[in-house]
């Protein structure tokens, strides 16, 4: 036998046993080893037209999660992330208010414009609980409709400024000005996880000085304690807002005939120039 028919034979023999590697429970429990462990709450929002349209957090009791933030026609990247345990258990808190959505209506049942279909989601074990909705003006779900969403745009943001970072050096500076208007806003959970690469930036001279300075910036901001507030409530056009980081956010989220600001039904939501609250 030649030498050539031997490679054929190896690659033969090591696809089978890479098929049936990939195939066993094994393999299968590693694809899933993203997956938060016992109880879960899953946040999903679909909203085509917007940027982003699709996003889907996870998070398990014990602060340990995914993110999956992109648009629709995107294959699936739902990538690791962490918050404190106080923001976890305040999550897992203000779900149980809600008896875990079992059984939850809350939907405004109002006719106003789509601002995307909204879902959580309970799993423990066997039990799931599931509620869908436009728009609430439920108190507690609209914290938590505040708080994921603050989650997305924060997930959003460090993987923004990693992919510059890495592929896009003179975007960099658009990407922080994104950021420093969402610290503004404090519209993001936990602004600490975005802390290593702002470090990392200011400190490499390969990026533009203005850059870095901006990074070194809004380091020292947010370890003096930029405090989660939730979104300011933009209620005029971007055009005329008197404050110009709101005008930017808002800008930045107009969508399918109207713009909406931020995170969650605290947000303020226009169409055609009218409010909608």
């Amino acid at each position: 036998m030649g030498p050539t028919a031997c490679k054929i034979l190896f690659a033969l023999a090591f696809s089978c046993f890479a098929f049936s590697l990939a195939s066993s429970p094994c393999a299968r429990a590693v694809s899933h080893s993203l997956a938060p462990a016992g109880p879960t709450i899953i946040y999903t929002k679909v909203f085509k037209g917007s940027t982003p349209e699709y996003v889907e957090i996870r998070l398990g009791v014990d602060g340990h999660g995914t993110a999956d933030v992109r648009q629709e026609d995107e294959n699936a990247d739902p990538k690791p992330f962490a918050v404190s345990t106080l923001l976890a258990q305040k999550i897992f808190s203000l779900a149980a208010d809600l008896h875990n959505f079992q059984g939850a209506d809350l939907d405004v049942h109002r006719k106003i414009a789509y601002l995307g279909q909204k879902s959580f989601r309970y799993e423990n074990g066997s039990k799931t609980n599931e509620v869908k909705f436009n728009y609430t003006t439920d108190p507690t779900a609209s914290k938590l409709v505040q708080i994921f969403e603050g989650l997305g745009r924060q997930q959003e943001d460090l993987s923004d400024l990693e992919r510059t970072m890495r592929y896009d050096k003179l975007g960099v500076n658009d990407v922080l000005d994104n950021i420093q208007a969402d610290v503004d806003s404090r519209v993001l959970p936990e602004p600490e996880t975005l802390l290593g690469q702002l470090d990392k930036l200011a400190s490499d001279e390969r990026y533009l000085a203005i850059a870095r300075t901006k990074a070194r910036t809004l380091a020292e901001r947010i370890r003096g304690g930029s405090r989660y507030r939730g979104p300011k409530n933009c209620t005029e056009s971007p055009a005329i807002h008197r404050d110009r980081r709101c005008a930017r956010r808002i800008s930045r989220y107009r969508t399918g005939g109207f713009c909406f600001l931020g995170a969650g039904d605290h947000a303020v939501h226009v169409a055609a120039g009218h409010g909608l609250v």
